[in-house]
């Protein structure tokens, strides 16, 4: 029998290297992993230059019309004269007031809850699922205490956006929790009847759910019943992506010691007061990147509600594009487009990260 060679353990990369040897050993290891760098490098200058040549140095800044672009760069005027409606949408100018402050109150109730101390913490939560899409609506669509009543119908633009995101998210995460607490249930039919609906969902585009809550629902109404189309959309939305915040919730809850529900038996809690007090807030903090990513989704694939007539920020741009005035500056308008959609994602994630390190700490004593 040949003896066992020894081995020595492989160290881990020291912080202390300097950057030289550290980008010697990733890019240049190789002769052809040098000429891979040297072409990518020389094609990434390129391509950096063409474009800050595009979108700076040859754009055009000033002017309120097509004719002040005379250059070969970008028309940024494009953007600044349909800022307000690519904001509001087509809310009354004279009510924009209403939509600034509904969004001030979320960001500040929002910004508490996740930084506030856990001693009000339950009350901030009700106040944001509960008080905030309240007073919002009213903001919104007003009709009470003086306010023009605004429908729904000219909600739009960026605006369209957040109250999508926020009534799918305020709607999906409790109702992922419930689904995950059923699948996980000891009844058989409960059981049966939140995989169905998790699968079912999970396995099916959201494009056929937009689709089918907007022009299939209305068939199956009674006659003179209707609904309206962006409460539909919401509705969508939030079925669809509950079932993968069920998912996301069940990994939690499968990841927790089996110990941790011994004790709660041990100490008489009932079920409610287990999932409440003790498994959920574990399970949710295991989970929170997986949350964060599923909300990340929620809010991009809000622009999907543009192929079935709501103009959001996607649609109100198109639209304007389509205005014989500004043919041809798609790209100006995309590109906007995507910079604010990676602007909000970015800064969620951001912040998921912060929340991930003060959770480390505090399990570390920190």
């Amino acid at each position: 029998m040949r003896p066992l060679r020894e081995v020595s353990p492989l160290l881990p990369p020291s912080a202390g290297v300097p950057v030289i040897r550290r980008l010697r050993a990733g890019l240049f290891s190789s002769p052809f992993n040098t000429l891979f760098t040297i072409v990518l490098g020389f094609a990434l200058i390129r391509l950096v230059l063409a474009f800050a040549g595009w979108a700076v140095f040859d754009a055009t800044f000033a002017g309120s019309a097509r004719s002040a672009c005379t250059g070969d760069g970008a028309c940024w005027p494009f953007i600044s004269t349909h800022l307000g409606q690519f904001m509001y949408g087509r809310f009354p100018l004279g009510e924009r007031w209403r939509v600034d402050v509904a969004l001030v109150l979320l960001i500040g109730t929002t910004v508490y809850v996740l930084a506030g101390s856990a001693k009000g913490r339950w009350s901030a939560l009700a106040t944001l699922f509960v008080l905030c899409p309240a007073v919002g609506a009213l903001l919104l669509a007003g009709g009470m205490f003086g306010m023009a009543s605004v429908p729904t119908e000219q909600w739009g633009g960026f605006t369209l956006n957040l109250v999508l995101s926020y009534c799918s998210i305020a709607g999906s995460i409790p109702v992922g929790i419930l689904l995950a607490l059923g699948r996980k249930s000891r009844l058989p039919l409960i059981r049966g009847v939140c995989v169905a609906i998790i699968e079912f969902f999970r396995g099916v585009p959201l494009i056929t759910i937009l689709f089918t809550t907007m022009f299939m629902l209305p068939f199956v109404l009674p006659e003179g019943v209707s609904v309206d189309k962006l409460f539909r959309a919401i509705v969508a939305l939030i079925i669809f992506y509950a079932a993968y915040i069920a998912e996301v919730v069940r990994g939690g809850l499968q990841a927790l010691p089996r110990g941790q529900f011994e004790a709660t038996r041990s100490l008489g809690f009932g079920y409610w007061r287990t999932m409440g007090l003790v498994i959920l807030p574990q399970a949710l903090r295991l989970v929170l990147p997986g949350i964060v990513n599923v909300v990340i989704g929620m809010f991009k694939d809000s622009a999907l509600v543009t192929i079935i007539g709501l103009f959001d920020l996607l649609g109100t741009v198109k639209q304007s594009l389509g205005n014989p005035e500004w043919l041809g500056l798609s790209t100006e308008g995309y590109l906007f487009v995507s910079l604010v959609f990676f602007a909000v994602c970015f800064a969620m994630s951001t912040y998921s990260q912060r929340i991930e390190g003060r959770i480390r700490q505090s399990r570390a004593g920190y």
